[in-house]
């Protein structure tokens, strides 16, 4: 299968725009979250953005071969649905949890999206193994961030 750069491009960019635009919109609020206790395990601030920006492409990939796989229109708009509504979850948490700090209300958001990113991993999966296999990384970490999310939550 030959590569279609163009809408690669595309679908790497909506992810990485969608994050960079939430962590524009939270920066400073980032400054005060190195104060607030932090659970164990807890990475450093610096590995965070370069996870990120790991998992955005990936879900670009994702999205991208879901694009441009032979299989019914139909079912690859689902896929699309779920995969927007988790985006725009994915956005929402950052604000909710950095910029408003409400750290439960941060975790039940998170746990939508996490049910979102396990609805979008199923379509793919039914579309394209691959890209099925290229959001088990996000569903990963955001079970991981949930468990941040909950001892910040906790702790403060």
């Amino acid at each position: 299968m030959k590569t279609d750069w163009k809408r690669l491009g595309i679908a790497v960019a909506v992810p990485l725009a969608a994050g960079g635009l939430s962590a524009l919109l939270t920066k400073d609020s980032m400054i005060l979250f190195e104060a607030v206790n932090k659970p164990p395990l807890s990475p450093p601030m610096w590995l965070f953005p370069v996870v990120w920006s790991i998992l955005y492409i990936l879900m670009g990939v994702a999205v991208y071969l879901v694009w441009v796989s032979d299989k019914p229109k139909r079912k690859k708009e689902i896929a699309f649905v779920y995969y927007a509504i988790q985006l725009a979850f994915n956005f929402g948490w950052s604000i909710i949890f950095f910029e408003i700090s409400e750290y439960l209300a941060a975790l039940i958001w998170l746990c939508i999206l996490w049910f979102f990113i396990l609805l979008t991993t199923i379509q793919f999966f039914s579309i394209d193994k691959r890209s099925g296999w290229l959001m088990i990384p996000y569903l990963l970490w955001v079970v991981f961030a949930g468990y941040l999310n909950y001892g910040v939550y906790i702790l403060n």
